[in-house]
């Protein structure tokens, strides 16, 4: 895994080790900023299963300003802040180790508000639209904000006429990954 663009073009990102965790390839990464808008001028992103920290990182490297990374994972934050370090973004991003609801409940009684956000849960998990609906009703997102989803390409959103408040921009499959990117109208 690498950094594909922007700031930090070509450094190398580690791994969080183990089967565990399911890295975004930089196949389809490359594909999401494609499909994104390939260059950001300023905002937040919030990436709430980090994993490896890689689409934060990817998004930093491409000019957004800001960055929030969680994961549940301990061996994944450690990873993360490997990875920050090694892009020279340490000063740019706040990680923390929490329960993705439990993270988005602090980050609402802070105030804050995201112009990217990326949702790729460990499949099993089965939460997109349940954290979809909380980042509407909780006002997390700026306006025109994009949500980037990743989740096995046989998953389907049950509720999407539930959230008049997303604008679906794509839904595509790669192989076994399917990504499907909304916008806040």
């Amino acid at each position: 895994m690498r950094v594909i663009a922007g700031s930090a073009k070509g450094r190398i990102l580690k791994a969080v080790p183990g089967q565990n965790t399911r890295p975004t390839t930089d196949k389809v990464k490359e594909s999401i900023f494609n499909m994104i808008g390939p260059y950001f001028d300023g905002g937040v992103v919030l990436d709430l299963f980090a994993g490896t920290g890689g689409l934060a990182i990817e998004a930093l490297s491409r000019g957004m300003e800001h960055g929030v990374l969680i994961d549940h994972n301990k061996q994944s934050i450690e990873t993360i802040r490997k990875n920050v370090i090694a892009t020279n973004m340490n000063q740019r991003v706040e990680i923390y180790h929490n329960d993705a609801f439990r993270a988005l409940k602090i980050l609402k009684k802070r105030g804050a508000l995201f112009d990217l956000v990326f949702l790729d849960p460990p499949y099993r998990m089965k939460v997109l639209e349940e954290i979809l609906f909380f980042l509407i009703d909780q006002k997390l997102l700026n306006d025109q904000a994009l949500i980037v989803t990743e989740h096995d390409a046989k998953y389907s959103f049950q509720n999407l006429e539930q959230m008049k408040e997303l604008e679906l921009v794509k839904d595509v499959t790669y192989g076994d990954i399917g990504i499907t990117i909304f916008r806040n109208k």
